[in-house]
Parts: structure tokens; C-alpha cells; sequence
């Protein structure tokens, strides 16, 4: 039987931390999985200042998604145009993970649940409670949810519920 392969895998590209990073997320998330490895041969140097051995990619899953993390050099850096969604279902949740990732991270210039790990990639921490107040058919309820929203850093569920409930 063939391994069943995911037909889109994100591909994070950090400069040399791809290993770190990868421990980092199974230390975090309960249902990871870390994969098959790649190291840089003689050539890596060459090409990318990499000293042969190095990990070159490592394959990780979290709950079931599919990544690779790979160690390529200092051409490129993570920004807000990529980010990954936490879906939470408890506002317990959501604090676990707003506080494990922002650790070393950043949140200060973000909204809207937005924050920085300390790798420098984006994630969204949201209750997941929050797409059914946006979607409600009475807008005047998902307007006020909406100025709620974009008030806050870290989304607090007990606050976008009174604001849904006006």
C-alpha cells in the first residue's frame, strides 16, 4: 500500500533553525508527528553557506497537516502575508496557544488574534465560536462583533459573546 501524500504541503523556510523550530512546535501541539530528515551534502555549502550535515528538510505533521521545515539560508523571512489558524474551541485553548506562541514571538503589532512565534512565523489564535457570530444573519450582531474583534490582540470569547449579544 502506497503512502497516502498530502497534494499541498506548506513549506516553511527558516535560515538555520528549521530543527529547533520543528521541536518547538512538537513541544506545543499535542499530536505531532516528525518525519523524514534531509542534511546538506559538501555541495549545501556552496550553494547556500551550509556546512555538509546540516539539516537540509524535516518533515512534520501537526494534527495531521502535513509541513516541511527546511533550513535555507537568510534569503528570505517569514511576514504576516502567510499565516497559520488555530482553530480553538475554549478560550482555555486559546490562551494556551497565545501564550506558548507568543513566548520569545510578538504580539504587539498585531490584531485580530494575529501573533509572531519567536521563529518569526504568523499564526491566528481563534475560538472557533467566532466564524458563527461573523456569519449570523443579523448583521447589526456581527457588526458589533466585528468592532470587538478589532479591538483585541488575543481574542477573549466572553467578550466577543456580549458584544454578539449586544
Amino acid at each position: 500500500m502506497e503512502p497516502k501524500i498530502q497534494k499541498i504541503t506548506p513549506n516553511l523556510w527558516f535560515n538555520t533553525q528549521a530543527e529547533e523550530a520543528v521541536q518547538y512546535y512538537a513541544s506545543i501541539f499535542q499530536d505531532v508527528k516528525i518525519g523524514r530528515m534531509t542534511r546538506y551534502s559538501k555541495e549545501g555549502f556552496e550553494i547556500h553557506g551550509m556546512p555538509e550535515g546540516t539539516v537540509l528538510t524535516i518533515e512534520f505533521q501537526i494534527a495531521g497537516q502535513e509541513f516541511t521545515a527546511m533550513n535555507g539560508g537568510d534569503a528570505f523571512t517569514f511576514n504576516e502575508a502567510v499565516s497559520f489558524i488555530i482553530n480553538c474551541t475554549s478560550q482555555e485553548e486559546v490562551d494556551y496557544y497565545w501564550d506558548k506562541l507568543t513566548a520569545g514571538g510578538d504580539e504587539s503589532a498585531q490584531v485580530c488574534g494575529w501573533l509572531k512565534d519567536k521563529f518569526g512565523v504568523s499564526w491566528q489564535v481563534v475560538p472557533v465560536q467566532l466564524n458563527e457570530m461573523l456569519m449570523d444573519e443579523d448583521s447589526t450582531k456581527a457588526d458589533r462583533v466585528m468592532r470587538a474583534l478589532l479591538q483585541m490582540k488575543k481574542l477573549e470569547l466572553s467578550e466577543l459573546q456580549k458584544a454578539y449579544e449586544g
